[in-house]
């Protein structure tokens, strides 16, 4: 049976063969890849390059959901309730 030790030192010997064992791999990858973007004469925007409509749209304008029949003041539904709906049915104010 190895002791406490040896056991150590095993870990630190496989610790470094895995490290050896991912630059090599990702030098490979990094190789390949240079291989593809020189034989498409690819650039960092055709590879990196963001597509529309893919991600969640930031900004935009949300249409009303609910009017008050009083004075006509419209709420989207989002944030916090505004006086005139609070603690009523919503049904009611939907447009």
């Amino acid at each position: 049976m190895s002791s406490y030790k040896e056991l150590l030192a095993q870990r630190e010997q496989l610790d470094k063969q895995i490290k050896e064992a991912i630059a090599r791999e990702k030098a490979d990858g990094i190789a390949k890849a240079k291989l593809v973007i020189d034989q498409y004469h690819l650039s960092a925007s055709d590879l990196f390059s963001r597509k529309s409509g893919s991600g969640p749209k930031s900004g935009g304008k949300v249409a009303p959901k609910y009017r008050n029949p009083a004075n006509g003041e419209t709420w989207t539904g989002r944030g916090k309730a505004p006086k005139w709906i609070e603690g009523r049915d919503r049904s009611s104010f939907l447009i």
